[in-house]
């Protein structure tokens, strides 16, 4: 049995990623830092449908937690075979000369450091055993830039430098690292924006919707799966054909 560790797992995109994984079969790890109700009703959810799940608390920031939660997985699974680096924070819209430097510190402490700080825990297991696969959840934002989101759109675009350059240094252990880029996805981070804003955004979205977190998850499976082993440094968009 092949295990996934999903990195703010409880809510949203990184909820439907879990349960994706479950129903193929999939141990599922699933990683939180303030949402532990969310998590448990997940874990409770995916242990009903006879997955084999659990959850763990980590601030993905803080290297020595990660570390931990990475040591009590391999004892609780024996192991982690695809990491999904989904955990990320943004900051409501604004100008950037109004972003204080605290704001910029913590964006990027979660956005990137957090994810480098998750898959350097799992290289060593993966190098061992030959193979791996690291999924990261960036933003269209993080490939065209958004106007108003200065800071997000630098901490996304740094996780697409970091896929790019890992995957090259990965690749002769057998190891894909790729990047999902979504669109806007209908998810709570989202919530603060009104019908009007959405519909104005649908305008400029081919397929006209906004993405559901279901659309992102099939993405990352794509990429997790056996069909996808001779993908890596790629940037998969999620967005309704609207890069």
């Amino acid at each position: 049995m092949k295990t996934v560790l999903i990195t703010g797992g409880a809510r949203g995109i990184g909820r439907a990623i879990a349960e994706k994984f479950a129903d193929m079969g999939f141990d599922v790890a699933i990683n939180y830092n303030t949402s532990k109700k969310q998590a448990e009703m997940l874990k409770n959810e995916l242990l009903k449908k006879g997955a084999k799940a659990e959850i763990f608390c980590a601030d993905v920031a803080d290297a020595d937690a990660v570390s931990k939660m990475v040591e009590d997985i391999n004892g609780t699974f024996g192991g982690i075979d695809v990491l999904v680096n989904n955990a990320g924070i943004a900051l409501p819209q604004g100008v950037f000369t109004d972003v204080t430097e605290c704001d910029m510190k913590k964006v990027f402490d979660v956005d990137v450091f957090g994810l480098m700080n998750c898959t350097k825990a799992v290289i060593p297991q993966m190098v061992r055993k030959k193979s791996g696969k690291i999924i990261n959840i960036s933003s269209i934002w993080g490939v065209c830039g958004g106007s108003c989101e200065a800071v997000y759109s630098s901490a996304k675009a740094a996780v697409i430098g970091f896929t790019k350059a890992l995957a090259k240094e990965l690749g002769p252990s057998g190891i894909t690292v790729n990047c999902v880029a979504p669109g806007l996805i209908d998810t709570d981070m989202n919530g603060h924006l009104s019908k009007e804003d959405i519909e104005d955004f649908c305008e400029a979205v081919p397929l006209g919707r906004v993405g559901k977190p279901d659309d992102v998850a099939e993405a990352v499976w794509l990429l997790a799966s056996g069909g996808a082993d001779y993908i890596t440094g790629q940037v998969l968009n999620v967005d309704g054909g609207m890069l």
